[in-house]
């Protein structure tokens, strides 16, 4: 008996009305274009670290792996990239196959160990490999640059036809587009078979056994794809900044990712994207407005959505519509 047999939890449309979800966010990312046509580098940057953030929703919310250590594919896919346009050529779409591949391949040796650890044991060792990648990043001086960062990235036209401009116009459609389509790749997976099985393995990993699944290798499967993923971001993060610092391979990065997903909501796709506006906006007014105490504001969201929201915001209008109907 496979474990394709398993009643499938489809991805839910909203409204019930298909592909409502993608013209939103379209919708979104097009006023935020003409609405703020002087942060696009900022826009940027929140939509790389949306890809990020997905990366570690398949990881946690679909497989179940606990993690605080993304941040070791999203840099090593941030260096693959940058020694990549250094020495090869600056070419972004090939960078990007190079990171997301370096992320993979940094996820699957990795997670042939760490996919056989749980709970507590399972975080550390994630951190752990985050940690040791930043020391060899640190240490070899000679190709990454050290402290000084992987400097000297020269990115090429995107297809030989939209050169990377002053404002970030061409990197804000780049990576978006990027984002889009890894972002319908995610919904397509977390329909299909290996989506539902996933899914099974997060609720109960004994049961999937027990019916014929391998679970260790559906495991390292995800933890490869999610490294994937996560070195595609980072890839785009040193395309479009043209600068590799050690702060990529920082705890800061895994753990902020980690609240964006839970502010969201996970193993929904569209929880990443939420809880990511939302962090990485606050985030940016409030450290404008108390650079010292903005972290109090991040808390206490996180502490409402944990008490009063536990599915995420993405969760809210269902929590809402039940709260109406409880009341009439």
């Amino acid at each position: 008996m496979s474990d394709t047999t398993l009643t499938p939890k489809r991805t839910r449309t909203i409204a019930g009305i298909p592909f409502l979800g993608e013209a939103i966010l379209i919708a979104v990312v097009i006023g935020a274009y003409f609405l703020f046509p002087y942060n696009l580098a900022f826009l940027t940057r929140i939509l790389i670290m949306v890809l990020l953030v997905l990366s570690l929703d398949l990881v946690l919310g679909f497989a179940g792996i606990a993690t605080l250590g993304q941040a070791a594919m999203y840099g090593t896919g941030a260096y693959a990239a940058g020694l990549f346009a250094v020495h090869v050529t600056g070419a972004p779409l090939p960078g990007l196959v190079v990171g997301a591949v370096a992320g993979a391949a940094l996820a699957f040796l990795s997670g042939l160990v760490l996919m056989r650890a749980k709970g507590l044991t399972l975080i550390m060792l994630t951190i752990a490999v985050a940690s040791i990648c930043h020391e060899i990043a640190n240490k070899a001086r000679d190709v990454t640059g050290g402290a000084d960062g992987l400097r000297g990235i020269r990115m090429e036209p995107v297809a030989g036809l939209f050169e990377f401009d002053f404002i970030g116009k061409t990197a804000y459609w780049y990576v978006f587009v990027v984002v889009f389509v890894v972002f319908l790749l995610l919904k397509r997976l977390a329909n299909a078979p290996l989506g539902q099985s996933l899914r099974g393995i997060h609720e109960s990993p004994e049961r999937m056994a027990a019916i014929g699944a391998p679970v260790y290798r559906r495991l390292v499967l995800a933890y490869t794809l999610g490294g994937g993923i996560a070195g595609l971001a980072g890839a785009l993060a040193a395309q479009v900044t043209q600068l590799v610092s050690l702060e990529v391979y920082s705890f800061n990065l895994s753990a902020e990712a980690l609240i964006m997903l839970i502010l969201g909501g996970t193993g929904r796709l569209y929880g990443a994207i939420i809880g990511t506006v939302i962090f990485m906006t606050v985030h940016h007014v409030a450290a404008a407005a108390d650079p010292f105490n903005w972290l109090f504001l991040i808390g206490l969201m996180v502490l409402g959505v944990v008490f009063f929201l536990p599915k995420g915001l993405a969760h809210l209008p269902t929590a809402l519509t039940r709260l109406v109907r409880g009341r009439t």
